[in-house]
Formats: C-alpha cells, sequence, structure tokens
C-alpha cells in the first residue's frame, strides 16, 4: 500500500487537540487495511518526524434517523478507523500549516 493511501486525513477535535498538547499525541483517520507499520512508516515520511509508538481503533458505525417530509429516514455512518500516533520528545507535527 502506497503512503499517500494510508493516511486519510487528520482528526482536529478538542479531545485530539488537548492530547496534542500534554501527550505529544495526533490522531488520524485511517486505512482500514493499514496496519501499524504502515502507519509509522507515512507519518514519518510526509511530517519528518520519529514515532515512537502507533495505536489504533476502529470506530463503530452509527446508526442515525431524521425526520422529512416523506417521513423517518433511516441511514449510518460508515465505520472507519483510527491511529493515535506518539511522537518523539521536543518534536511536533503542524497540522495547521495547510489551512
Amino acid at each position: 500500500m502506497k503512503a499517500s493511501e494510508v493516511l486519510v486525513k487528520p482528526l482536529l477535535t478538542e479531545k485530539a487537540n488537548a492530547q496534542q498538547e500534554k501527550l505529544r499525541r495526533y490522531a488520524f483517520r485511517v486505512n482500514r487495511k493499514a496496519n501499524k507499520l504502515e502507519i509509522k512508516k507515512a507519518v514519518e515520511g510526509f511530517y519528518g518526524v520519529t514515532v515512537i509508538e502507533v495505536n489504533t481503533l476502529v470506530v463503530p458505525a452509527k446508526h442515525k434517523t431524521r425526520s422529512t417530509k416523506a417521513g423517518m429516514v433511516q441511514g449510518r455512518k460508515p465505520a472507519y478507523k483510527k491511529a493515535l500516533v506518539t511522537v518523539a520528545e521536543g518534536e511536533t507535527i503542524d497540522l495547521y500549516a495547510n489551512i
């Protein structure tokens, strides 16, 4: 798998921002088929940092219901894989540079 296919996008939430400041841990949405070694290589290649640890988890799908003129519409949001990447002491990733 190519490194550009591994990382889908960084996750910018309040919890992820708090972990960036305190624990040097960054959250990314990654490809479901990517393993920890591929994620580590991709982050080190894209951002030029040393990765110490990679934790992964699969966020389960959620069922959603909304009311419309035609009645109740039911659906679901897809499941996705999340990676929490811890970088070495003194190194940071600037996720807001492209905004």
